[in-house]
């Protein structure tokens, strides 16, 4: 079936504006679903979406599985060390044989880039690139979005760093797609160990100090030390890690301006980020969890077919079951 987003959602990459802002636009009226007494519309029902998730998550698999319960569709959850991979099994040949039962999308985390984009050239049923390797995390990157427009009003001219471990990061590379594709502007800081050799090629700029990153800003999404993706060197220290990139208050204190603080989870704090400012004022991390079910919704609805103008609609069937 041909939507206004293509077959499937694999990156933000390729996106166009008019399709970002269609995602985070239909997100809207899917937010106050998770308000009611009753959390379901009969959107997806009769549809099967089965989570295949070659990678520990529990943030991103369970906010999927709310979305595709509060539509009504029908899922199955698989997970490699529970099924055939674990004897051999190829990537395609779950997804085919997962297929052959007549299923209606796959949402997809694997260890390797491009995975997601692999496997949706060779099945029918729609890809969700739930993260792949280093490569991209499309739906945290649009809840990131929905975020930042919900605080700031607009995304076209605000000023967003990424800081941490962007090397490793996929929620880095959606962000900068997607944020630069709205017209924001983008920064980066960390060691410049753990930025990418290419990083000069993204469009963004780059800040070697964290009292730069917060003097520039509007907004921080710090990413985590994916420590289980890196061999030694990288880093002194964590303490020292801590020391010279962490977001500390007494930083924040000196910003000259408010800045809201993202963070995509889960936190190392005392590391990256410290707990007085994850659980402060600026920050708006649980609004990201709850924003993440919102633009899931949208985008399996989209992808299933829905029309943005009947979105609103959708929402409401919830009020005739």
């Amino acid at each position: 079936m041909t939507t206004p987003l293509g077959k499937d959602l694999v990156g933000l990459e390729h996106l166009s504006r008019a399709q970002i802002q269609l995602l985070l636009d239909t997100a809207e009226p899917f937010k106050e679903i998770s308000e009611r007494a009753i959390k379901k519309v009969p959107t997806l029902r009769g549809k099967t979406i089965v989570n295949l998730f070659f990678e520990a998550s529990t943030r991103t698999r369970v906010s999927f599985e709310f979305a595709e319960k509060r539509l009504s569709a029908d899922t199955v959850n698989v997970a490699a060390s529970g099924s055939s991979v674990s004897k051999g099994e190829t990537l395609v040949d779950t997804a085919r044989n997962l297929e052959a039962m007549r299923i209606d999308m796959v949402v997809i985390r694997h260890g390797s880039s491009g995975a997601a984009r692999f496997l949706g050239e060779r099945i029918e049923s729609n890809v969700i690139n739930a993260g792949d390797g280093t490569h991209e995390h499309p739906t945290q990157g649009l809840l990131d979005m929905l975020t930042l427009r919900d605080n700031l009003r607009r995304l076209d001219g605000i000023r967003v760093c990424i800081c941490g471990d962007v090397l490793h990061s996929r929620v880095a590379r959606s962000n900068i797609w997607g944020l630069r594709t709205m017209g924001a502007e983008v920064a980066v800081c960390g060691p410049r160990s753990l930025l990418p050799s290419a990083i000069g090629e993204m469009g963004v700029t780059v800040f070697d100090r964290i009292e730069q990153a917060i003097e520039w800003a509007d907004a921080l999404n710090i990413l985590r030390l994916q420590l289980e993706r890196m061999s030694a060197g990288y880093i002194p220290s964590l303490r020292e890690y801590n020391r010279v990139f962490g977001v500390t208050l007494e930083r924040l204190d000196r910003a000259p301006r408010e800045l809201l603080i993202l963070h995509p989870g889960p936190m190392n704090r005392g590391v990256e980020i410290d707990s007085n400012v994850a659980d402060g004022p600026h920050s708006v991390i649980l609004d990201q969890v709850t924003n993440g079910v919102a633009v899931r919704m949208a985008v399996l609805y989209l992808l299933a077919g829905g029309r943005a103008d009947l979105a609103e609609a959708a929402q409401r069937a919830g009020d005739d079951r």
